[in-house]
C-alpha cells in the first residue's frame, strides 16, 4: 500500500510534475514538490488543496542544480513527515538550437539541470530510500534514444539520464531499492516555455505519466520495469 507513504517530486509545480502529485495524493500519499519558482509553487499548493482538502501537500523552494538546497529541501521532509518513500526526479529544462547557436549557457543549464540535478537529488535522499527500501523514479525522455537536430544539448543530458539511471538501477537494487526512468514522447506541459492548448489533446497528458508512477508503485516488488518508453499512440501527420 501507498497510502500516507511521503513523496518527493521535484520540477513538481507544473507540467508532468504537478500530474504525479496530484495523481498520488489521490491515492493517498503525502506529497512534497519542489521548484524553482515560488508563486509557481503556491499556485500548485492552492491547486492541488482544492482538490484535495484532506491531502497532505508540502511544497519547497529548491533547486536541483545547488546540492545545499537539496539538503534542505530533504531536512524539510524530515522535519515535517519523518522520511521518504519514493522519489521522483522530473525536474528539466531544454534548449534547442543548432550547435553553432547554442551557448555556453544554454549547455551548462541543461546539463546541470537535467543530469547533475537528478544525480543531486538521489545523493541527497538516498539514505531514505535505503532505509524504507524505497522507489526512486527519474522521467527522462524518448530523446535518450532518439536523437535529432537542434538538441545537442538535450540529447546529450537526457542519453546521459537513461545510462546514468540504469547504472544507479544495478547499484541500488542490492538495497531493495527499485529504479526506473520513464521516457515520455511528446507530452502536454509547459516544457520550453510551451502553454497547454486544446491542440495538444494528441499529446501524452500528465495524468498519463501520473497513471503510470501509480501503477509502478503497486506492482509486486519482485517485479521492476527498469526503463519504459512512452509516446504518443496516434500523432498527427
Amino acid at each position: 500500500m501507498i497510502r500516507d507513504k511521503v513523496v518527493l517530486i521535484t520540477g513538481g509545480s507544473k507540467g508532468i510534475g504537478l500530474g504525479i502529485a496530484e495523481t498520488l495524493l489521490s491515492e493517498g500519499m503525502k506529497v512534497a514538490i519542489t521548484g524553482r519558482n515560488a508563486s509557481s509553487l503556491e499556485e500548485a499548493r492552492d491547486y492541488l488543496t482544492s482538490r484535495y482538502p484532506e491531502g497532505h501537500v508540502l511544497v519547497i523552494k529548491a533547486d536541483v542544480c545547488q546540492k545545499e538546497q537539496m539538503e534542505m529541501a530533504v531536512h524539510n521532509i524530515h522535519q515535517t513527515w519523518g522520511e521518504i518513500h519514493t522519489v521522483i526526479a522530473n525536474a528539466g529544462v531544454g534548449h534547442f538550437s543548432a550547435i553553432e547557436n547554442l551557448t555556453d549557457e544554454q549547455w551548462h543549464d541543461t546539463i546541470n539541470t537535467n543530469l547533475t540535478g537528478v544525480y543531486y537529488t538521489i545523493k541527497t535522499c538516498l539514505e531514505d530510500l535505503k532505509a524504507t527500501k524505497g522507489y526512486l523514479i527519474t522521467i527522462a525522455s524518448l530523446a535518450g534514444t532518439n536523437f535529432f537536430a537542434s538538441a545537442s544539448a538535450y540529447n546529450a543530458s537526457k542519453f546521459g539520464l537513461v545510462g546514468f539511471t540504469q547504472a544507479v538501477m544495478l547499484d541500488l537494487r542490492k538495497y531493495g531499492i527499485k529504479v526506473t526512468t520513464i521516457m515520455p514522447g511528446s507530452v502536454t506541459s509547459y516544457f520550453n516555455g510551451h502553454t497547454p492548448s486544446p491542440e495538444d489533446e494528441w499529446k501524452i497528458q500528465p495524468e498519463d505519466i501520473g497513471q503510470m508512477v501509480r501503477d509502478l508503485l503497486y506492482m509486486h516488488p519482485r517485479t521492476l520495469p527498469s526503463k519504459i518508453e512512452v509516446r504518443p499512440t496516434l500523432p498527427p501527420k
